[in-house]
């Protein structure tokens, strides 16, 4: 039975004198189904918000006012690396095998994890980067600036001059710092969708591709954390005073599309949450969708765990007690990209090198598929199959005969 995998991580002080809490673990690995438990844990980390990223093999974490990221490997469940940067290190975001870092600069910098190449951008925020979302073709990096910068990942990754260290465009409607983003799952440039939430008290949906604001929405006290669902069709959204909102983006009255009834510069008031977490939990810090989108997994600032259950819309459940601020939690790949080479181990950053070495292992059997293997991975049966066995059956009535 295939099982939802769920990375926590802690940050600050214990809250209270409990004993049977490690207090030298900073990032558990939890099974959320069929039953919640531990499967592993990793110790040494205090990964702030928006500054923890899981791979298939490796776990990323950089840590609280400092300028290292920790990389631990979930094979062996122990630490295999300790990367050190020239600034410290506000939040990160992988894009297949490049680890992708913002700073308290303002500069990105991207780190192919395979090959230890190194790019750095210029000061792209004029103060820190707050939070980074990423798509198999671009970054978004969000700003204390309130602006969001719209990158193509291809031009940042090309090698040769700094043609790609510029952004494609700028988002610049907030009026305070962002806090949040997220990504819808689509590509296509007419419904690349991203919100962005604010200190301003509002979220805004944009078409990151074009520019275009597409919705403000406007909360009674500013977002902390917001998750998109599996198909971006309904965004929730944790707020200062631990309330929880549902919005639906295509519901009866559509915000969104030809089908919207106001204009898109019209700013939509939300009142009303889908529930407000116990006093003892306090707001949530972050917050995701599981996989098949029927319940959602808040962390919050008093240690706590909760999950929301979307079918029933009943009082969330708590699942664990970490004893610290939870600040990020994060569901491991679920159905990951085939691949046909894994590396073996991360590879240090290194900005100087010209010339980059790839150890890696294959993946599979190199042999030429087996006529059983075509067959099997066929939709339905191909007319090669057919023909071979019309051939037979052919020869077999001859024969009898």
């Amino acid at each position: 039975m295939l099982s939802d995998e769920l990375f926590s991580s802690v940050c600050g002080p214990p809250i209270a004198a409990n004993t049977a809490i490690s207090k030298d673990v900073g990032i558990y690995a939890h099974t959320l189904s069929p039953t919640w438990a531990v499967k592993s844990s990793f110790k040494k980390s205090s990964a702030p918000v928006h500054c923890l990223a899981i791979s298939d093999s490796h776990v990323f974490a950089a840590q609280d006012q400092k300028a290292h990221v920790h990389v631990y490997s979930r094979a062996r469940g122990n630490q295999e690396a300790l990367v050190p940067f020239q600034e410290r290190i506000r939040c990160l975001a992988l894009a297949g095998d490049v680890l992708i870092l913002g700073t308290a600069e303002g500069r990105l910098i991207l780190w192919e994890t395979c090959t230890g190449r190194q790019i750095t951008t210029p000061p792209c925020h004029v103060q820190a980067v707050s939070c980074i979302a990423v798509s198999p073709s671009h970054v978004l990096s969000a700003s204390d600036d309130s602006n969001v910068n719209v990158w193509s990942l291809p031009r940042l990754l090309e090698a040769g001059q700094d043609i790609g260290h510029e952004p494609d465009r700028t988002l610049s409607n907030h009026r305070a710092a962002v806090i949040d983003l997220v990504l819808g799952p689509g590509s296509n440039p007419e419904t690349s969708l991203c919100v962005s939430a604010s200190k301003d008290k509002t979220c805004i949906l944009w078409n990151y591709q074009s520019g275009q604001v597409l919705r403000t929405l406007l909360f009674p006290t500013a977002p902390l954390c917001i998750s998109l669902d599996p198909c971006a069709r309904t965004l929730y959204v944790s707020s200062e005073d631990a309330s929880l909102y549902l919005v639906e983006l295509f519901g009866d009255k559509p915000l969104l599309g030809s089908r919207s009834a106001e204009l898109a510069s019209i700013v939509m008031q939300i009142n009303s949450p889908l529930g407000v977490a116990d006093e003892d939990v306090g707001p949530a810090s972050c917050m995701t969708v599981s996989h098949g989108g029927t319940s959602i997994i808040t962390g919050h600032v008093k240690g706590k765990i909760l999950k929301w259950n979307l079918v029933d819309n009943s009082h969330p459940a708590e699942l664990a007690n970490l004893n610290a601020s939870v600040t990020n939690v994060v569901f491991a790949p679920f159905l990951s990209e085939k691949k046909h080479t894994q590396a073996v181990t991360v590879v240090k950053p290194n900005q100087s090198q010209r010339q980059y070495t790839l150890t890696t292992q294959l993946e599979g059997d190199l042999d030429h598929d087996t006529r059983f293997n075509q067959m099997l991975s066929a939709n339905g049966f191909s007319s090669e199959t057919i023909a071979q066995a019309l051939a037979s059956f052919a020869a077999s009535g001859g024969s009898s005969s």
